[in-house]
């Protein structure tokens, strides 16, 4: 019996990060608004994948369950996020430990200078590779050790560590959450599921990101299960062919945190608790085709009150 270590860790570490004194930090680039708002971080390409800048509020429409929606927040300004890089630790990931750990102290490297930063690492139980009682990185360097110090060995419990991530962001101060998550999407040892993880996921209106390592010739990978936590929460998910995409990709993911816009808009009052589609359109203004990525959607009513 594999030992049930991940939720007492979890607490423990939860009520250590909480005791921690607060230490004062610049809180000028935030996006809080006071008012009952749906915020959705946005990113728009191009047909080339290409991130384009510079749009303004009047080129977005926002769609709640296919109504037009009144855009009451917008902003297009870099802000700081709380960022939990997820790292898969299990035996599949033992030819790949050296390249991602280089690859996200790289992806640490060019995020934002006010990003909260922690690690996730799992095989069959989940733990944070911060020493205790650290909640965030300090510095690359610590971030750095956290990443190398993981082995890789035994079964894979990526749902519990979803849960896990999702549980300890928020812990942070940033008004924006993202998960990167390193795995072949495979799942063989937890006790959480696909579901929980996912609706969890909406609830907290984070945006997962997934670097998918995997043999084509290994059965127990699940490359869709990654594409579809990033796809339903409004992130993108990448299959690095070779070593050195790996930190291509990672940089393409800081990128993108850096690089998009955050809307808000009112929720039409309604008399049912339950998720409501979202849909965001941007218009260039020059014929160009755009995609618009943003989560799924949102919890309305008593269920949705504090996840929007």
């Amino acid at each position: 019996m594999r030992p049930l270590v991940y939720c007492g860790l979890f607490a423990v570490w939860g009520a250590l990060a909480a005791a921690m004194p607060q230490q004062e930090v610049d809180r000028r680039p935030t996006i809080s608004v006071e008012t009952e708002l749906v915020m959705l971080p946005v990113t728009v390409v191009d047909n080339h994948g290409v991130f384009v800048p510079g749009l303004t509020r009047a080129q977005f429409t926002v769609y709640d369950n296919g109504d037009p929606q009144a855009i009451q927040f917008f902003t297009s300004e870099e802000t700081p996020a709380t960022v939990g890089l997820v790292i898969d630790s299990s035996s599949s990931m033992r030819g790949h430990r050296d390249r991602v750990t280089a690859a996200a102290t790289a992806f640490a490297s060019f995020s934002h200078p006010l990003d909260e930063l922690f690690t996730v690492n799992f095989n069959e139980v989940v733990w944070l590779g911060l020493p205790p009682p650290a909640a965030f990185a300090e510095n690359v360097h610590q971030l750095h050790a956290a990443l190398a110090r993981a082995p890789a060995q035994g079964m894979t419990a990526l749902y519990d560590a979803v849960v896990g991530a999702l549980d300890h962001l928020q812990l942070g101060s940033r008004d924006r959450k993202i998960l990167v998550i390193v795995s072949d999407g495979g799942d063989n040892a937890s006790l959480q599921t696909l579901d929980k993880a996912l609706e969890q996921a909406r609830r907290a209106a984070v945006v997962i990101y997934a670097v998918i390592l995997f043999d084509r010739d290994d059965r127990d990978a699940k490359p869709d299960v990654l594409k579809k936590l990033s796809r339903e929460t409004g992130g993108d998910a990448y299959t690095p062919a070779r070593a050195e995409d790996v930190t291509a990709a990672f940089t393409q993911i800081a990128r993108e945190i850096r690089s998009g816009y955050t809307i808000g808009f009112s929720p039409p009052d309604v008399p049912y608790d339950g998720f409501r589609s979202v849909r965001v359109v941007a218009a260039a203004g020059d014929h160009r085709q755009l995609v618009v990525r943003t989560r799924a959607g949102y919890y309305a009513g008593r269920l949705g009150r504090g996840a929007r």
